[in-house]
């Protein structure tokens, strides 16, 4: 069973939700208050209803003005959302779980490797922190990698499916942005290989 902390601020965020603010305030106010304390949970296999996102945090496609060309992606983590530019002032955006305090990091690199149902090596400094993590873990539906990664060139990091989707909106990762498995599977059909990714702290204005 999983178990979430549940601050007073994010209580009231969703009551905001439910009173009807644009999606796009409502879920980044929603997500700048929330933390959570989980742990990565490898071989849990998480159910229909727990995939479920909130609407605010669902796969849709929204208003979003940008200079970038169509097919880039860009990453806000203060509002965890990921997007995918369309043009003409669209994008496909998706609710991600993003890197907790000391793990956030932003910049401009490229995908430059893509895999479905990834194998799992946590790296020596993630074992230093979960010294019970396994050292390797085949790619499956209990795999923290979930059902897709793409690899962020010249880091560490990677946009990934998970196993744990109640983190959807939540600082909680170690530098990784994180989307539920279906949303994962639908950005890998978008995205090829040299994809340009942009990764913020804040919108631009």
């Amino acid at each position: 069973m999983h178990r979430r902390i549940v601050t007073l601020a994010s209580l009231l965020a969703l009551a905001v939700v439910a009173a009807g603010t644009p999606a796009l305030a409502q879920a980044g106010r929603f997500a700048s208050v929330e933390t959570m304390t989980i742990d990565d949970q490898p071989g849990y296999e998480p159910g229909a209803d727990e995939e479920r996102l909130p609407p605010a945090l669902q796969r849709q496609m929204v208003f979003f003005r940008t200079t970038e060309a169509p097919g880039t992606i860009i990453v806000v983590t203060s509002e965890r959302f990921l997007y995918v530019v369309q043009g003409n002032n669209r994008a496909m955006r998706y609710g991600i779980g993003v890197g907790r305090d000391g793990f956030q990091w932003q910049g401009l690199k490229s995908i430059v490797r893509k895999a479905e149902w990834p194998d799992w090596t946590p790296p020596p400094e993630m074992i230093a922190r979960q010294p019970y993590l396994p050292r390797f873990m085949a790619g499956g539906p209990g795999n923290p990698m979930g059902a897709a990664a793409l690899y962020i060139g010249g880091t560490v990091y990677r946009i990934h499916g998970t196993n744990q989707p109640q983190t959807i909106g939540h600082a909680v990762s170690s530098g990784c942005f994180r989307l539920v498995n279906t949303d994962v599977a639908d950005l890998y059909t978008r995205i090829p290989v040299g994809t340009k990714v942009v990764v913020r702290q804040a919108p631009e204005l």
